[in-house]
């Protein structure tokens, strides 16, 4: 079946992270722990409710604190620490969306947090306005503001009854293989980005430019 519906994942695959640059500045903090605390595969439960918008961010970083045994750190602190995983959107990116926008429906599908959300709006004025950027997108689900976030299943069919898009037709890229499973579960096409490939690389071998 052609397809007609891609999918993309935001952080790591069309904007730029390094979840290492969080994990040194909470190191440099005087947290000792916090790669335990925290990785792209398995988050502990704080993350998840943060990213699924059950939690205010003064709540999020008073945890992320006791968690870290940062207790006299103050907030400002943790939110630049906590921020400092994001780069940029890369302007070959940008280019890339441009190219699909006439071609297919395009979604944007992101476990994030509003913290992060308000950081990367004001590091994408570098290469586009914001307002540019969302248009080239049919419709951005944020994990905090569908209270739903992947891998799990409810996420993705969530995604496809909303915008009324047949799994049959439909790609989806995502930098994490538990991502990449969780969305075929739900029947729709989904290939991983691995470090060293670009997402336009990947979209080519698939055959969709």
């Amino acid at each position: 079946m052609t397809i007609k519906n891609i999918v993309l994942d935001l952080g790591g695959v069309l904007f730029a992270i390094d979840y290492r640059l969080t994990q040194q500045a909470f190191v440099n903090l005087g947290c000792k722990n916090f790669e335990a605390i925290y990785s792209q595969a398995q988050q502990s439960d704080l993350f998840n409710k943060f990213e699924t918008g059950q939690l205010t961010e003064a709540v999020f970083f008073e945890e992320l604190k006791n968690l870290s045994d940062l207790k006299t750190i103050s907030h400002t602190d943790i939110k630049q620490a906590w921020n400092a995983m994001l780069i940029d959107l890369p302007k070959e990116n940008y280019l890339l969306l441009k190219e699909l926008k006439p071609k297919y429906r395009v979604f944007l599908l992101s476990n994030t947090n509003q913290t992060h959300i308000t950081a990367f709006e004001k590091l994408i004025p570098k290469t586009c306005t914001v307002s540019e950027f969302e248009g080239l997108f049919e419709k951005i689900y944020y994990s905090c503001r569908i209270r739903l976030r992947k891998p799990d299943l409810a996420c993705f069919l969530h995604v496809l009854t909303h915008s009324n898009l047949n799994p049959a037709e439909t790609v989806f890229i995502d930098d994490s293989t538990q991502h990449v499973e969780g969305a075929k579960k739900a029947g729709i096409a989904a290939y991983w980005l691995q470090k060293g490939t670009s997402t336009k690389d990947l979209i080519k071998e698939i055959g969709l430019l």
